[in-house]
């Protein structure tokens, strides 16, 4: 079972352990989506008949479509990073 943080401490304290909590939640709930976009999108992509077992073809079509995917999701959020450092941030 998963340990919650005690939040029944009052004040600050509580609010910022209360936040923390959130923002990993968060991050966790993206990363789940964000697995089960590449499952969807790299399963319709290379999968055409779904089988006992996944040929050499499909599964290095799979590994490949992954690998670009997160490639490019890290650019995308390097770029981000970038804008805000530089001041640029969306408005």
């Amino acid at each position: 079972m998963t340990d919650l943080p005690d939040f029944s401490s009052s004040g600050k304290a509580g609010d910022s352990e209360l936040q923390d909590f959130l923002l990993v939640e968060k991050q966790k709930a993206q990363f789940h989506a964000q697995i089960h976009e590449f499952n969807d999108f790299c399963w319709d992509k290379c999968v055409d008949k779904p089988g006992a077992k996944l040929d050499s073809r499909t599964e290095t079509c799979i590994s490949n479509c992954v690998e670009r995917f997160i490639d490019v999701s890290l650019l995308i959020t390097n770029r981000f990073a970038q804008m805000l450092e530089k001041g640029g941030g969306m408005h």
